[in-house]
């Protein structure tokens, strides 16, 4: 499997997004006392331009991460002996932090702090009317008929159905072709983030731009609290899952949580201020082999795969963001609707990329194929910063757990003589070089 090769370094440093939002504060407060319409016109435009490019890249993302991911997989066998223990791991360490960020949710309950007032400026960014069709029509309409029909429409869930099934079915073509199959959907996925690199580096001019009008609209501090309930919500439900949930499943698997956190410390120290998980791939198996004493085809194979799979981080953001953006705007859920939509973020987080702001992109993909309006997720921007970095340190703690348990239970089991045949050849077969 080919190592993604996602650079190290965050796009933007974090002095200018701070440097934005300060300069944000400060134009939209001032303009409650002198007259800066030029500036507010200037801030409107720029924040409907980058709603735009966020929509741009957002399902490219989503499609390509997954497909190019599963056509990198050598064979069947590799995936049934290494990558169903990590699919079901990724799968709990996830399920548990969706579920968790719905308990969460509920007793924070953000959304009962908002008073929403769409201003004039708001509804420039990106806003769109709001239908409410029954949640079976909602379902249905998830199941595309046709390939091109999930893109025209922002169907996210159909295009992970459509990714899955394509990345899946290559794994039975022989090698020759899944490999160029693969070189195509890496390169298509290499240029569309190159491109989501580009809109990113003017990420500083659209935070000022957003920060501004979120001071200019803000008709009371309701807004303010609201706000701080929803971060400290995201925040917590991150928290609880890297310092409780994933210790505890690292203890009752067999492991050393203290031991091994010392020993991937470098890989999660790069994660957080690269605010990339995908690009501490090199630190992390580095730090897998030679610190944790992971096997070298177990580290190779995982870490990689785990990247784009194990989002416990986005998990809880989608889900979060998702009702909390959807709610404020007038929707509603039922407990029933809440528990379908930990799958959906779960399944989301699964076939997230591990690239800076990609649960940001897959929440704006949700949002818009529900037809809620963007300005919320304008507001949130400023602050993805730093939820952003914590949830990226936390993905690699979840990759690294799994690879450590993983590793553990095929070592036992070639112990036994059941996985030495496995092991050598997902050595020579999965080397990244």
């Amino acid at each position: 499997m080919s190592e993604p090769s996602h650079s190290c370094q965050s796009p933007v440093p974090t002095f200018y997004l701070l440097l934005a939002v300060l300069l944000g504060v400060m134009t939209g407060v001032g303009g409650h006392y002198i007259d800066l319409s030029v500036l507010n016109a200037v801030a409107s435009g720029i924040s409907q331009v980058f709603i735009k490019l966020l929509k741009l890249v957002s399902l490219p993302i989503i499609f390509l991460s997954i497909v190019s991911t599963a056509t990198g997989m050598e064979n069947l066998e590799t995936l049934k002996s290494i990558g169903g223990r990590i699919f079901k791991y990724t799968l709990i360490t996830t399920l548990i932090s969706a579920t968790l960020a719905f308990v969460i949710f509920l007793l924070f309950d953000p959304v009962s702090a908002y008073t929403y007032a769409q201003t004039p400026a708001l509804q420039a960014v990106g806003s769109v009317p709001i239908s409410h069709p029954s949640y079976s029509e909602q379902l249905i309409k998830l199941i595309p008929s046709n390939i091109v029909e999930p893109f025209l429409d922002n169907n996210v869930i159909g295009i992970l159905l459509i990714a899955m099934g394509i990345g899946l079915s290559t794994l039975t073509l022989d090698s020759e072709k899944r490999r160029g199959l693969n070189q195509i959907f890496s390169s298509l996925y290499a240029v569309v983030m190159k491109v989501t690199t580009t809109i990113i580096r003017f990420m500083p001019i659209a935070i000022w731009a957003f920060v501004t009008m979120f001071f200019q609209d803000l008709a009371n501090l309701n807004q303010f609290h609201s706000l701080a309930l929803y971060l400290a919500a995201v925040l917590t439900a991150n928290l609880v899952q890297g310092f409780v949930v994933l210790p505890l499943f690292l203890k009752l698997r067999g492991g050393a949580p203290l031991q091994i956190a010392k020993a991937m410390l470098p890989a999660l120290s790069t994660a957080f201020f690269s605010k990339s998980s995908s690009g501490s791939i090199p630190v992390a198996i580095r730090c897998a082999e030679k610190n944790a004493g992971v096997d070298s085809s177990v580290a190779g194979f995982s870490l990689p795969l785990c990247t784009t799979i194990n989002m416990n981080g986005c998990a809880a953001f989608i889900f979060i963001t998702v009702l909390f953006v959807s709610m404020t705007h007038g929707m509603e859920f039922t407990i029933a609707q809440m528990f379908a939509w930990i799958l959906i973020s779960t399944i989301a987080a699964v076939g997230n990329a591990g690239v800076p702001m990609g649960c940001y992109f897959m929440s704006t993909a949700f949002l818009v194929a529900m037809d809620v309006p963007l300005d919320l997720m304008a507001v949130i921007l400023p602050f993805y910063s730093l939820i952003d970095m914590l949830e990226s340190a936390i993905n690699v703690w979840s990759d690294s757990c799994v690879t450590v348990v993983v590793d553990r239970e095929l070592k036992a089991l070639d112990a036994q003589g059941v996985t030495s045949t496995v092991s050598a050849s997902a050595e020579a077969d999965l080397s990244i070089g």
